[in-house]
């Protein structure tokens, strides 16, 4: 295995036409790249290719978008598919309340390794207490939590931001969140530029913090981030590329040229998230 790809969008068209209806021009342009509708087949077939396992992730934000989500079952019937290259999360829409923790249960039965939240799209807080119970039930369960950070592509350039606010993406909004539930394994992506500083000084100050890369090219990773990638956190970043708006044989390809040690470069791609998702 190349690597372990932590940050897989399906780019079907239940995706990018449903769930993401109205939002996929905004984010094409900020990325500056054209998303093309793929099968099951096609996208298995290309990350085979790239001897690289891709992390899908399921989508919920019906209450805030209006659009329907990806569900669980959906993401979970490709991990069953073709179990050699997909490994698979779930979401939740938050404000569902207790169906939603009652979803968690299910994603568990699935297989599928966590929850992803994206607090931006989704329009919640999530340091506000009324959600602490699904990370209870998340750190039962043993789900991992992915939480969309910092700024965001989709809605960008675009009057209001299409109404998606950033703010809701600040890192420090998990660190209340890491400090209850100690066992609950948080992973920040995109490192919540350009608040990198402050998820840096989190992650450094709680064991149960974990960083993807994926949202950039890493040409354009913040220098303060790939020292502490290179250095005192080597241990909990991982790698993602955000496909299909980044490409992750570009991020493969960048990734050599920023002198990273082998052994870092080894926790970076793969170890790393072996260790986080408990698999061999």
């Amino acid at each position: 295995m190349r690597a372990i790809d932590f940050h897989v969008h399906l780019p079907t068209p239940e995706w990018l036409d449903a769930s993401l209806e109205g939002y996929v021009e905004a984010a094409e342009a900020y990325f500056r790249s054209k998303v093309a509708r793929k099968s099951l087949e096609e996208v298995a077939r290309e990350f085979r290719d790239l001897d690289v396992t891709a992390v899908l992730l399921a989508w919920d934000a019906e209450t805030a978008t209006r659009r329907p989500r990806l569900s669980n079952e959906f993401v979970a019937g490709a991990v069953r598919d073709y179990p050699e290259v997909f490994l698979g999360f779930g979401s939740v829409d938050p404000h569902k309340g207790k169906k939603a923790v009652a979803e968690l249960d299910t994603i568990k039965e699935l297989g599928l390794k966590g929850v992803k939240l994206h607090p931006s799209l989704q329009a919640f807080d999530p340091s506000d207490e009324a959600y602490w119970p699904l990370y209870e039930r998340c750190q039962a369960l043993g789900l991992a939590c992915l939480f969309h950070t910092g700024t965001s592509g989709i809605g960008a350039g675009q009057p209001g931001g299409q109404g998606i606010r950033i703010d809701y993406g600040r890192p420090i909004l998990l660190d209340p969140v890491a400090a209850a539930f100690p066992r609950l394994q948080l992973v920040a992506a995109h490192f919540g530029y350009p608040w990198h500083v402050e998820m840096l000084a989190i992650a450094l100050h709680k064991t149960n913090v974990w960083i993807d890369i994926s949202g950039w090219a890493p040409r354009y990773i913040p220098s303060e981030v790939v020292r502490e990638l290179k250095g005192r956190l080597q241990d909990r970043f991982l790698f993602g590329s955000d496909y299909p708006f980044i490409q992750p044989e570009r991020c493969l390809d960048e990734l050599s040229e920023l002198e990273i040690p082998g052994p870092v470069m080894d926790k970076l791609l793969i170890h790393n998230a072996k260790r986080l998702l408990e698999i061999e």
